[in-house]
């Protein structure tokens, strides 16, 4: 990147990390009135903490923040976005932060029907060189990045303009990220007929279904492969087997479950698929590091001192 570009892009990221600190000053925007884009801001790093990445585009104005997905880490900054093109669960913890340079990050989420369709109607050139297929990787912010999302964010306070132009900004982002150096990241989820389309149509199937009983070859026969092929491109993909994966979904509803709805650690390993308590809560305590009740009760306080 030459001289010129990359004092653009520095500039890019300063008005980022400005707007996403205006629109957080009151707190987190989770839910915006754009609702695919949620705004955070964080005064400190956080503990690593289990949750699901939905597929989405995240980029961050300041800070840095680290993604273990199964036995592999992702590690992103200003200078790196986040893509990951199915529903995978992580481990995730705020890295780089202080009360002097808080954290300053985005998420835009998307559905990836709309990706397919952008593939469709759209003549894309050629994506680089994919090396490895899993769903989450990292890649270079690049200016025309930046700008597009700099104008999304603008549309917060331009409230009517949002059902007409957001859209049109969104598509935006989605196609240079497709024409970027992980594009075909998302062009292999937009392929009909693919094997990483029936993986991922496999996955959106488990997560509603996560509580019924699981068997490979049920799940191979549904996304037309054999076991060993089906369990091979969904390790690939997700760096979880599929029994792996069903077990975090179900963790992380039940905690969800405990947490709003105020179950109970019995009942809500029951409600989402275990039949013994003693095995919920030790596989529990194994991915959120203690036991249900202790878990619950500590989010609890840490989202009462958040709101405070």
């Amino acid at each position: 990147m030459n001289t010129n570009a990359g004092n653009e892009r520095d500039l890019a990221l300063q008005g980022l990390k400005q707007r996403i600190a205006r629109w957080t000053e009151q707190g987190e925007l989770r839910t915006s009135a754009i609702p695919e884009l949620a705004l955070f801001q964080r005064p400190e790093p956080t503990e690593p903490l289990a949750g699901m990445y939905e597929p989405s585009i995240c980029v961050i104005a300041q800070g840095a923040k680290r993604v273990r997905l199964g036995d592999d880490t992702y590690v992103y900054d200003p200078l790196h976005y986040l893509i990951t093109s199915v529903h995978l669960p992580t481990v995730v913890q705020i890295i780089e932060a202080s009360p002097e340079k808080p954290y300053l990050g985005l998420r835009l989420t998307f559905d990836p029907r709309e990706v397919s369709q952008l593939v469709a109607d759209s003549q894309l050139p050629p994506p680089p060189t994919q090396q490895s297929p899993r769903g989450m990787a990292i890649g270079e912010v690049t200016l025309p990045l930046l700008n597009a999302f700099l104008r999304l964010i603008d549309l917060l306070g331009e409230e009517q303009a949002i059902p007409i132009l957001a859209p049109v900004i969104q598509r935006e982002i989605i196609y240079r990220i497709l024409v970027g150096e992980q594009g075909a990241r998302l062009r292999q989820i937009a392929a009909a007929g693919s094997q990483s389309q029936q993986i991922a149509r496999t996955i959106q199937w488990m997560k509603v279904n996560f509580a019924e009983p699981l068997r490979i070859d049920d799940l191979a026969e549904r996304a037309g492969m054999s076991s060993s092929t089906f369990h091979h491109h969904f390790r690939s993909m997700t760096a979880l087997s599929p029994l792996q994966y069903q077990k975090q979904l179900r963790l992380q509803e039940a905690r969800r479950l405990m947490l709003t709805d105020h179950l109970d650690a019995a009942t809500a390993g029951f409600e989402v698929g275990y039949e013994s308590p003693s095995q919920f809560s030790r596989e529990y305590s194994r991915l959120f590091g203690a036991p249900p009740l202790r878990d619950v009760s500590r989010l609890r306080q840490s989202a009462a001192g958040t709101a405070a």
